[in-house]
């Protein structure tokens, strides 16, 4: 079973317009599943602990345990340090509180995502849906896979 996930309004809306801008991929579907599951909620009644845009957050990855700590990012700016929302691990991780877990298909498999800490949450720490960086999110373009 999924675990309960939250998304903000703002999010919500900029992620479908981003996915209604892109051709149908695998990468779509599976963040369109989450988001036609998720709790809407507005920017300042989401929980300090869940994973929002712009988020950077402290997960592991499979049995082993490896740890990463990235910042959940619009495709366009994807980068170093960073993960974009439409790749396998960035969908898996949107609306995850802290201490949740969930199994995701990934390019060599199942993957078996953890949220341990959320550093940065815009909407907690007054960033009003900037990046830590300060920048508005972007729309299309590259994506970031750690799984592979």
């Amino acid at each position: 079973m999924k675990p309960e996930i939250i998304v903000t309004t703002r999010d919500f809306e900029r992620l479908i317009a981003l996915v209604d801008s892109l051709p149908p991929s695998a990468g779509c579907e599976g963040l369109l599943g989450e988001l036609g599951r998720a709790e809407l909620v507005d920017g300042d009644e989401v929980p300090p602990a869940v994973v929002t845009m712009n988020s950077t957050v402290r997960f592991t990855l499979g049995n082993s345990g490896e740890e990463f700590c990235m910042t959940l990012v619009y495709p366009r700016e994807a980068g170093d340090q960073t993960i974009s929302v439409l790749s396998p691990v960035g969908s898996a991780l949107l609306g995850l509180a802290v201490g949740s877990s969930i199994e995701w298909a990934g390019p060599k498999g199942p993957l078996l995502v953890k949220v341990l800490d959320v550093v940065y949450q815009p909407e907690r720490d007054g960033g009003g849906g900037l990046s830590p960086m300060g920048t508005v999110p972007g729309s299309l373009a590259g994506t970031t896979d750690i799984a592979d």
